[in-house]
């Protein structure tokens, strides 16, 4: 059993998955998307946990037959899409979707259908410069080429793939989570796994055997390896017949390694809310709820614990030698403690480059550069809009006008990038400024001034 000290000596990752647990799936998305879901409302639910559907049943019938719509819609109905969105691969440093992917949910063998090959039920991520909010489609691919978006990899990748791991996204298959996860096993330590391993990672060792063998299955391959990737140039190659993995360049690789199946990172890593329950870093009742039922099936759950609702409560402010407060009047943040005429003098003075009163100070920081500003990044970068204005109304009122200043420009920022997804789902542009760079928020193009509307709104 790992301790909290592995924490900090050993797996910095547990940080990063904090956070995206914090803040990539909200638990008011999957309350929704769960309800819809339950209700028979497959497409309702999908709106709710922000995915855009590129199928339309009716069409696949005429295009694939009934049965295979009959599959798919069957799929659909069962599909959890908080729970994909809350396995999807990411990236650090912000554990923002892995751009650019096109994974492949479930395939379907049509015997004596027309076409280059299987369909298959896959879910995208946009580009990285088209990737506002966070948007992931849903779509089939028969392998003809043809989509309703261009895509950089329209084509289902080998090294992504859920379709051999349906419990992370088909809720009637949560609970095999518990066995596929192998958290049941005692993990694997680091010096179980053949070569050097990315720091902060753990490799699922003692599940590759079972997995490897589902995946040749899959693919009816009569070989007995497969190739794992551990990072951006460390390929491992998996000999069941040996017992044993080496690295790919190794004289005993059976084969050459790019033609043998790869081994999914879904069976690669160890899960990381499995990571986090064993270290203590995260509880129960903080995970997805199909998550939490497979791996801790002797928890009750309560809920998931929140802080308490302080929007529009007044904050004290020392001003001039006197404890003041600052509150919501009619819908915006205003000083409670001094009169009309008083705060119409120190506007004036302020607006003539005197110093106004400590309240109206503290109400021009709230607005320009607030303490939540952090979390109101991070709820806009995982395209939880709703929740960033939440917190933004909450401190400010839902009447108010943003003044310049950073939270303004994130605001702005996060509506720009939305009219860019736009433009990329509409076919209007098939290329962007470039990768995550207008992310480093430490660069100094990232706070180029411009003209600006005096509201600036998300919804």
């Amino acid at each position: 059993m790992l301790m909290l000290t592995d924490t900090a000596k050993g797996y910095p990752c547990l940080s990063f998955w904090r956070r995206v647990r914090e803040f990539a799936v909200p638990p008011s998305m999957i309350e929704t998307a769960t309800a819809r879901r339950r209700a028979g409302d497959w497409a309702g639910a999908c709106a709710a946990a922000g995915f855009d559907v590129d199928l339309h049943p009716r069409s696949v019938a005429r295009t694939h037959g009934r049965e295979l719509a009959a599959r798919v819609r069957d799929d659909l109905r069962h599909l959890a899409p908080d729970l994909l969105r809350w396995h999807m691969p990411r990236i650090a440093p912000d554990g923002l979707l892995r751009p650019g992917l096109t994974i492949a949910l479930a395939r379907y063998d049509a015997p004596g259908r027309d076409g280059p090959g299987p369909v298959h039920l896959v879910a995208r991520t946009p580009p990285a410069w088209a990737d506002a909010g966070q948007r992931i489609s849903l779509a089939l691919w028969d392998g003809s080429g043809s989509g309703h978006h261009p895509h950089p990899h329209p084509r289902p990748g080998r090294r992504f793939r859920l379709d051999l791991h349906r419990h992370l996204w088909d809720a009637r298959r949560a609970d095999e989570l518990r066995i596929r996860s192998g958290a049941e096993q005692l993990p694997a330590e680091d010096g179980d796994t053949p070569g050097p391993v990315p720091p902060g990672r753990r490799c699922a060792v003692d599940r590759w055997a079972a997995e490897a063998r589902i995946v040749l299955h899959a693919e009816g391959s009569s070989a007995d390896a497969v190739l794992v990737r551990l990072g951006g140039r460390h390929r491992l190659v998996l000999d069941l017949a040996a017992g044993d993995a080496h690295d790919a360049g190794d004289a005993r690789a059976a084969g050459p390694p790019a033609t043998l199946p790869v081994l999914p990172d879904a069976a690669t890593w160890v899960l990381p809310d499995l990571e986090l329950l064993r270290t203590g870093s995260i509880q129960a009742d903080q995970l997805h709820p199909l998550v939490a039922s497979a791996l801790a099936p002797d928890h009750v759950p309560t809920g998931p614990s929140r802080p308490p609702d302080r929007a529009g409560q007044p904050r004290l402010v020392e001003c001039r030698g006197a404890r003041h407060r600052i509150g919501l009047v009619n819908g915006v943040l205003a000083p409670l403690d001094h009169d009309p005429a008083e705060i119409r003098r120190e506007e004036l003075l302020a607006a003539l480059t005197g110093t106004p009163l400590p309240c109206l100070q503290a109400v021009d920081e709230a607005h320009r550069h607030p303490d939540c500003l952090a979390g109101v990044r991070e709820r806009l970068d995982h395209g939880d809009t709703a929740g960033a204005l939440a917190v933004v109304e909450g401190l400010l009122g839902p009447d108010a006008l943003l003044r310049d200043g950073a939270l303004r420009d994130e605001l702005e920022a996060a509506a720009q990038r939305r009219i860019t997804y736009g433009l990329y789902r509409s076919g209007l542009i098939e290329s962007g400024p470039g990768p995550i760079a207008d992310r480093d928020r430490n660069r100094p193009e990232r706070r180029r001034r411009r003209s600006r509307p005096r509201h600036v709104s998300l919804r």
